[in-house]
């Protein structure tokens, strides 16, 4: 075990054990949207981005899945992410039962201004997702990472560190890659961000991603994806599960090993050609 493993794991152990022993409320899901804000993505794409998560929050077949829950209600937070520590957070740990509880959240989500920040860092989004789950004021019966970008990993510490953590604690990630190559930094993306996203980024019980090509397709999406993660079962087996790969969507084979640094190894090449994205 290599030591930023380690010390993956021993962070792991000191950030989800502090609030053991206290009574909080029951939801079927504790869900952090980490949605990227990077430089890569031009004004439009933030925009459709913004409105496509306002439109989901409050779909009703987004409602009828929250309340077809053995709670009836979930907990969510949302942040935007770019560089490592570069966030903004949207809305708080937020319950929602009703139609009126995802109004206001759309309401909020639709009357924010993303701003495209420097860099790209996976991993630190991952860890501050983790520090907001360890601050939920409820107890989550799953708890999610829903975790949206356009490129690899190419600041902070390797994003297999990062997921390490959610893993060793049966956190599941989820991931929405963009493989779109509109933006001004697109000189940065990679053409399989899906076999990114399936061998470095997701995991844990159940994880999944759906793949956007072209921003039309992208309020589907999210609305598909939060649907799932809203009525979804954790997976019965116990043993922790690095990456669940959906067939058919272009992956390479699992037997070839997947450079997991690639986003690290093209910024330090590239870097030159534009202004941190």
């Amino acid at each position: 075990m290599t030591g930023w493993i380690r010390a993956a794991l021993a962070a792991a152990t000191l950030l989800m054990t502090s609030s053991a022993g206290h009574a909080r409320e029951q939801v079927d899901v504790a869900l952090v949207l980490a949605v990227d804000v990077s430089r890569s993505m031009s004004a439009m794409e933030l925009e459709i981005q913004r409105d496509g998560y306002a439109a989901a929050l409050n779909h009703p077949d987004v409602i009828r899945a929250i309340g077809q829950g053995a709670y009836g209600r979930i907990a969510v937070t949302m942040f935007e992410w770019a560089g490592n520590n570069t966030i903004r957070e949207v809305f708080d740990w937020t319950l929602v039962e009703t139609g009126a509880d995802a109004d206001r959240l759309s309401a909020i989500v639709g009357k924010s201004q993303p701003v495209g920040m420097r860099r790209t860092s996976i991993s630190g989004a991952i860890l501050h997702a983790l520090r907001r789950l360890e601050e939920a004021p409820v107890d989550g019966f799953r708890k999610v990472i829903d975790i949206s970008g356009d490129g690899p990993n190419n600041q902070g510490q390797p994003v297999l560190a990062a997921r390490e953590i959610a893993l060793a604690n049966r956190i599941v990630i989820n991931g929405l890659p963009l493989m779109t190559s509109d933006g001004p930094g697109s000189g940065f993306n990679i053409a399989d961000l899906d076999a990114y996203y399936s061998e470095c980024v997701i995991g844990g019980p159940g994880s999944f991603l759906v793949p956007v090509t072209s921003w039309d397709q992208f309020p589907e999406a999210i609305r598909r994806k939060l649907i799932l993660e809203i009525g979804g079962l954790p997976a019965m087996e116990q043993s922790v599960v690095p990456a669940q790969v959906s067939p058919g969507l272009g992956f390479r084979p699992s037997s070839e090993p997947y450079d997991c640094l690639i986003g690290e190894k093209i910024w330090d090449q590239r870097r030159w050609m534009f202004d941190d994205p």
